[in-house]
C-alpha cells in the first residue's frame, strides 16, 4: 500500500510524522449557538498553538443506544451550520456519512469524511466516501483488531484515493466497557497513513446506563498523551462548553477550559517524540 505523505485539509497539511494536529469539536450538532461557540474556541486555539484543527461535529448521530436519544438535526439543517463554520472561521468540517445516498450531499460542504466505528467494515459506503477523492477517517470498530483495518485502507485506495486516517477508539471489554491497546498506533500506523487518537470515545462505558452511554472523561487526558507518546499523529476529542448538559456522550466530552492547556502538552509530546 502506498501512502501519500502529505495530503490537504482544508488550508492545513496533514501526514504521518507530520505535524500534530486535533480533530474536535461537541459531539452533535445541538444548535448554531453551540456550534459557533465551540468553532470560535478551536480556531482561537489553532492560531494561538500553531497546530491545524479540523472542526468534527455530527449533523445526525445514527448510532445511539436508544430509539430516543437525540440524534442531531439531520442532514439539511446541520450541514448548513457546518457550512457556516467552514466558510466564516474558515476551519476545515468533519462528520459522519452512514449511507452512500448521504454522500452527493455531504460532499459538498465536508472536508473530511468519516466512517463511523460501527460501519467501518461496510464495503459500499467506504467505497462511496473514497469516491469523491476528500480525505476520509475511518474509525476502528471496538470490535476489530489493528490488523484488520488494512483491509479498509485497501478499500478506498481501490478507488483512487489515498487520503486515509485510521482513527483508534478503544476495544470492547467485556461489558459496557472499552480498553485501548497502544500498540495498535504503531500497528496502524505502519500501513503509512495518520493516526488518530480519540481519547473521548475511548473512555466511554457503552450503554452503561442501559438507555444511554457512560464515560469516564478524567482518564482522556492520560491515554491521549500515552497514545502520542506511542506514535499517534493526532488527537480526536469530543469537547463541548458544559458536557454535563451535552444531548449526546456528555459524561465523556471534555469542558473548553481543559483543552489547551492539554493540546500544549500532547503538541509537546509528539515534538519530543518526532526528534
Amino acid at each position: 500500500m502506498t501512502a501519500d505523505k502529505v495530503f490537504k485539509v482544508g488550508q492545513f497539511s496533514i501526514g504521518r510524522n507530520g505535524p500534530f494536529f486535533l480533530i474536535a469539536g461537541p459531539c452533535v450538532v445541538e444548535s448554531k449557538e453551540i456550534t459557533m461557540e465551540v468553532a470560535r474556541f478551536l480556531r482561537k486555539t489553532s492560531s494561538e498553538l500553531d497546530i491545524p484543527v479540523i472542526f468534527k461535529s455530527s449533523y445526525d448521530k445514527a448510532n445511539r443506544t436508544s430509539l430516543h436519544s437525540y440524534r442531531g438535526p439531520g442532514m439539511e439543517q446541520g450541514l448548513e451550520i457546518l457550512a457556516t463554520v467552514r466558510k466564516d472561521l474558515g476551519l476545515p468540517v468533519l462528520s459522519d456519512v452512514h449511507l452512500p445516498s448521504q454522500i452527493p450531499t455531504a460532499e459538498k460542504v465536508l472536508d473530511v469524511l468519516q466512517i463511523p466505528a460501527f460501519l467501518c467494515r461496510q464495503t459500499d459506503l467506504i467505497l462511496a466516501a473514497a469516491r469523491t477523492g476528500l480525505p476520509v477517517n475511518i474509525k476502528k470498530g471496538q470490535f476489530l483488531s489493528p490488523m484488520e483495518m488494512g483491509q479498509a485502507v485497501e478499500k478506498v485506495i481501490s478507488a483512487g484515493n489515498r487520503k486515509i486516517l485510521l482513527t483508534e477508539r478503544g476495544t470492547t471489554f467485556g461489558y459496557n466497557n472499552l480498553v485501548v491497546d497502544m500498540r495498535s498506533i504503531q500497528i496502524m500506523g505502519e500501513l503509512g497513513f495518520p493516526v488518530v487518537f480519540d481519547a473521548t470515545h475511548s473512555v466511554q462505558l457503552p450503554g452503561q446506563g442501559g438507555s444511554h452511554s457512560g464515560g469516564q472523561r478524567q482518564f482522556a487526558a492520560g491515554l491521549a498523551k500515552a497514545a502520542v507518546a506511542a506514535g499517534a499523529d493526532g488527537v480526536f476529542m469530543e469537547i463541548h462548553p458544559d458536557p454535563d448538559s451535552a444531548l449526546c456522550d456528555g459524561p465523556n466530552s471534555l469542558p473548553l477550559d481543559s483543552v489547551k492547556p492539554l493540546i500544549k502538552k500532547l503538541k509537546a509530546i509528539h515534538q519530543v517524540v518526532r526528534s
